[in-house]
């Protein structure tokens, strides 16, 4: 062994149950060559073989110590009723006294032998079945009076518990170590003569094995001559003062009564050296994980801002150019409503003027046709004269006729045109009152289009107020978003810097998605729970909100 043996981990912590192969089997290198800790030849399992003798011995053991239970209880149950009666106890519940005494033993050594076959003894029932057997032997020697007036006879009626007990005692230590040797757990004992001839050396020896768990004693012998010669080897290089040795050289001597081997020892230093370069990688690692996991965050955050801001900007450009057509359409009909208006009254007026010259016309034509007839009336009058002058005899008659002929005539066509200046009147008012309905339905049908271009110019506004209004919801949730996924970033900041467990940070991440839910755990649903933790079951998603709830209650704010 050179002082420059590769270093190792300090031994480990081996309970007395495990196997000596592995309590002894630490790995470690020396000079450069990996080897156990144990010695070379591993001891192997011990399996006794079942031949016909041992097959035979044991019959006669569970036959012997059968036989000799049933008698011992027989005689212990006669000896304890007669007992039972002088103690008072009725016929009825005498024979009843052994029988309880009696199985307690036989229960409470059945269930402890069970328990050590499980691996799970309790030494309380095997006090408990000791104590009943002591109190029954003490029933049957005391059953024939005082036990110092014959202790012969006393003795001969307690012997046979005393027997059984012994028996089962040897049952319990037979499978005891049977089980040690299944499992490998045998522990070595320290031979006799090593008590007797270093009777002060051995006690430390055997405590060292039992705190440190050596179940091996060649194994022990082997590192107490291993530490012995590394110490000669010390000395020998310092020229017999250990006192110029390091604090590295000294370690196995310190060590030593640790249960640590001297190479485990003299590894130590070179050890703990790597563990902390270790420790300062992984501190470095995490620490360059959380600085990108921030670079990340603060990037995605930035993304998402972006993201935000170019929907705001699309939403905003798409509601300028939908009001911008609304307004175009609404002053276009605007203008073709007015058109239609002029056109309208135009078209209107043309009628009304086209109505009033052809009254004229009627009126021109009428007038003409009286004078027409009043020139054939002066032209008949004219006539009748001539005739009266040619014809004397009757001018007087004829003028008399003549005259109320022509008043006649005059009469009637005054009349007839009367009338029909009268019919004409009545038409020009039909054809007014028509004209004067259909502008009136004109109007109503433009007040009505009016009134629905009106409505559609409302709808629209509002419709734009409300994309408006949808757009800056929107840049409130993408602000919402942005904020929470700050909070997040810092709280996995926190959670890092506090080396929090995976649980913690699952509470902690629901305590945050209660607090942008309104700060009410119960509008928490769980199923959002499960899809962000990536759980399945509602009651380990009941189980996070309710210790996020706590958490909150005691004042944790991201």
């Amino acid at each position: 062994m050179t002082i420059t043996d590769m270093p190792q981990s300090a031994a480990p912590y081996t309970p007395a149950s495990h196997p000596p192969g592995l309590a002894s089997a630490a790995p470690e290198k020396v000079s450069g060559m990996a080897r156990g800790v144990s010695s070379p030849d591993k001891r192997k399992t011990i399996k006794p073989t079942r031949d016909r003798l041992m097959t035979a011995l044991s019959l006669v053991a569970a036959f012997g110590g059968t036989l000799v239970g049933v008698i011992g209880f027989a005689m212990s149950y006669s000896t304890l009723a007669k007992v039972a009666l002088s103690w008072g106890f009725s016929k009825e519940l005498a024979p009843w006294f052994p029988v309880g005494v009696d199985a307690s033993i036989i229960a409470f050594l059945a269930l402890d032998l069970y328990l050590i076959r499980k691996g799970t003894p309790w030494p309380l029932l095997r006090l408990a079945a000791h104590a009943m057997t002591g109190a029954t032997i003490w029933f049957n020697a005391s059953s024939q009076g005082q036990i110092s007036t014959d202790p012969v006879q006393a003795a001969s009626h307690g012997v046979m518990p005393i027997l059984f007990v012994i028996g089962v005692e040897a049952a319990r230590r037979l499978i005891i170590q049977k089980a040690r040797l299944e499992a490998g757990t045998v522990t070595d004992r320290i031979p006799m003569h090593r008590w007797i001839l270093s009777p002060i050396a051995t006690p430390r020896f055997y405590r060292r094995m039992r705190l440190h768990g050596i179940t091996s004693y060649p194994e022990m012998i082997r590192r107490q001559q291993e530490l012995i010669g590394y110490e000669q080897w010390l000395k020998r290089k310092h020229d017999g003062d250990l006192s110029k040795a390091t604090e590295d050289e000294r370690l196995p001597m310190k060590m030593a009564a640790h249960g640590y081997t001297v190479s485990q020892a003299l590894a130590m230093p070179e050890q703990q050296e790597r563990d902390a370069e270790a420790r300062a990688e992984e501190a470095e690692r995490r620490r360059l994980d959380a600085e990108t996991r921030q670079e990340l965050a603060r990037k995605k955050a930035e993304a998402d801002r972006l993201e935000a801001e170019g929907k705001l900007e699309a939403v905003r450009a798409r509601v300028e150019g939908e009001t911008g057509q609304a307004r175009a359409h609404a002053r276009a009909q605007v203008s073709a409503a007015e058109r239609a208006a002029e056109l309208e009254e135009a078209a209107l007026e043309t009628a009304v003027t086209k109505e009033a010259r052809a009254r004229e016309a009627e009126a021109a034509r009428k007038e003409a046709e009286e004078r027409e007839a009043k020139a054939a009336t002066d032209v008949r009058a004219a006539d009748l004269e001539r005739q009266a002058a040619e014809k004397r005899k009757e001018a007087a008659e004829a003028d008399r006729v003549a005259a109320a002929e022509a008043q006649a005539i005059e009469t009637r066509t005054i009349a007839e045109a009367r009338e029909a200046a009268a019919e004409a009147d009545r038409r020009a008012a039909e054809t007014e009152r028509v004209a004067a309905e259909t502008r009136r339905a004109a109007a109503e049908a433009d007040r009505k289009k009016a009134e629905e271009e009106r409505l559609q110019g409302v709808a629209l506004a509002d419709a734009a107020r409300v994309k408006q209004e949808a757009a800056e919801a929107e840049k409130a949730a993408a602000e919402t978003r942005r904020a929470a996924a700050e909070i997040e970033r810092r709280a996995v900041e926190a959670e890092d810097v506090a080396k929090l467990k995976p649980r913690e940070r699952a509470v902690r991440r629901v305590a945050r998605m209660i607090l942008v839910a309104g700060g009410d755990a119960d509008r928490l649903p769980l199923a959002d729970i499960q899809h962000e933790l990536a759980v399945t079951s509602p009651g380990t998603a009941s189980e996070y909100r309710q210790e996020a709830a706590e958490l909150l209650a005691g004042g944790y704010r991201p």
